[in-house]
């Protein structure tokens, strides 16, 4: 049995509201538990259909997002356009990599994690 502490359970969908989406990571606050952390971060993805970051992003973590349901269009700042259209279907790229997304066609779930979790 784990000790108090050792075990958080939850649900995605409903414990990262407050926190955009991401469910682990040096964004939630310690008083969460093991959710706190810089080691990781693990994203819930919820997007209905239009929602996209249109401006290129990056950031300093490696990142692997694998798609649960529905479709979403990646784009990468050369050129590169990545579709993942079944269940399973994943991108994975290194830091620094300018990226955006889109989600057209029907509404999305995405289980992203980036590693290492760190702080703007």
């Amino acid at each position: 049995m784990p000790a108090p502490g050792e075990l958080v359970t939850g649900n995605a969908a409903e414990d990262t509201v407050p926190f955009r989406g991401w469910l682990v990571g040096h964004f939630v606050p310690p008083e969460f538990g093991l959710r706190s952390t810089p080691e990781v971060e693990v994203k819930w993805g919820v997007h209905p259909v239009g929602d996209s970051r249109s401006g290129w992003g990056s950031n300093e973590a490696t990142t692997f997002s694998v798609l649960v349901s529905g479709s979403i269009r990646y784009e990468f700042s050369d050129g590169q356009c990545v579709r993942l259209v079944r269940p399973g279907d994943y991108a994975l790229w290194a830091p620094g990599v300018p990226h955006r997304w889109f989600v057209e066609r029907e509404p999305t779930v995405v289980f992203t994690v980036r590693w290492p979790s760190i702080a703007p």
